[in-house]
């Protein structure tokens, strides 16, 4: 929006009317403090609206080609323009004309003849209130594009449609699905090339490992290292939680072969594997921390299990508890690893070894 856009610069104010005496004398009246741009019809003034992005119309009613109602319509039901304010300017003063008017969109009304004073107290109110709403916009613009580094875009515009339910503080118990997936052999390359050569490469894996996540409508939670760690299941619940992380797993092991086919093409001495980890289970899952800062992540021993599978793999390798393999057993080929001993647990569980998805 031009407020946004041009914070130093005069509002731009579109003025529009088939005659050429009231064109003059509202421009002489507005051009001191604002950029007047003009339109003698309805038609033109919409090519116009396009183009130029007006933060204020001040239109006439009777117009040929498309009058002010339409003009005022056509402004009101285009998400890029409907918050454009939008004032009437007419000589029309009966009820049933402000009533259209205001079923069209409009803002406000000025009679003519109107009053200088009047026209110049209306046009500064309404632009206060515009600025307003830019400023609002783009915060919340900027709040998109911090969330979209964490979430997809999808699941972006679920939180920003109910931020109290997602984005208050503190954490409440769910069933997720969490991921860990780390990059094995990446200490040993980091040691044999310059650090912004590994640092390159690194963001290279990671990038495109955690657009598999958001492909698959995950949540980003943070990198440990050479680590990523992901969740679903939150903050926007699917019944296909499990699933989805599943198939992120597969698909973020074909990216990263691919890719590190790639890198031992240009560094024949580079041995990079990918070894992943999922379980499912009940966690902890919000916004943990203080006022100030906040976390947005999951917390538990089932966080705990995930990791500790991941660090049981090999690269290649997707390792999953029988909680996940419970719920996708159906779609998938696992070989069975009966009797596994976690660190920190003291009975050990049976985990299952990802073939392929069915």
């Amino acid at each position: 929006m031009a407020w946004m856009q041009e914070r130093d610069h005069p509002a731009k104010i579109l003025i529009v009317d088939d005659e050429k005496y009231i064109l003059m004398l509202l421009e002489t009246h507005l051009k001191k403090d604002y950029t007047v741009i003009k339109a003698t019809n309805g038609l033109e003034a919409w090519d116009v609206i396009r183009r130029e992005n007006p933060d204020m119309i001040l239109t006439d009613v009777m117009m040929p080609h498309k009058n002010g109602f339409e003009l005022c319509r056509e402004v009101k039901t285009h998400d890029e323009t409907r918050f454009i304010p939008v004032v009437m300017v007419t000589a029309l003063g009966k009820k049933e004309d402000r009533i259209k008017g205001l079923e069209a969109g409009a803002d406000d009304f000025l009679t003519k003849p109107f009053n200088e004073l009047e026209l110049r107290t209306r046009v500064k109110s309404l632009l206060r209130v515009k600025k307003l709403h830019d400023e609002i916009e783009h915060k919340n613009r900027l709040l998109n594009e911090i969330l979209t580094k964490y979430v997809s875009k999808e699941v972006s515009q679920t939180i920003l449609s109910n931020p109290d339910k997602y984005l208050k503080l503190g954490g409440e118990a769910r069933e997720v699905t969490i991921l860990f997936a780390d990059i094995r052999g990446f200490t040993k390359f980091s040691e044999q090339f310059p650090a912004r050569e590994v640092v390159d490469i690194l963001n290279q894996f990671f990038s495109e490992l955690v657009k598999v996540v958001f492909r698959y409508r995950g949540t980003f939670d943070k990198y440990m290292g050479d680590c990523i760690m992901a969740f679903y299941g939150a903050p926007v619940q699917y019944e296909d939680d499990v699933l989805r992380a599943v198939q992120t797993a597969v698909e973020m092991q074909r990216v990263f072969h691919r890719m590190e086919t790639d890198l031992h093409h240009r560094i024949p001495n580079a041995q990079l594997g990918l070894g992943i980890g999922i379980n499912t289970g009940e966690v902890i899952v919000g916004n943990i921390g203080s006022e100030t800062f906040m976390d947005y992540t999951v917390v538990g021993d089932e966080v705990n299990i995930a990791k500790r599978l991941e660090e049981m793999t090999q690269a290649g390798q997707i390792l999953i508890s029988h909680q996940t393999y419970n719920r996708v057993n159906d779609i998938i080929t696992a070989t069975k690893i009966p009797g596994q001993q976690l660190k920190g647990k003291a009975q050990p569980i049976d985990l299952y070894q990802i073939n392929y998805l069915i």
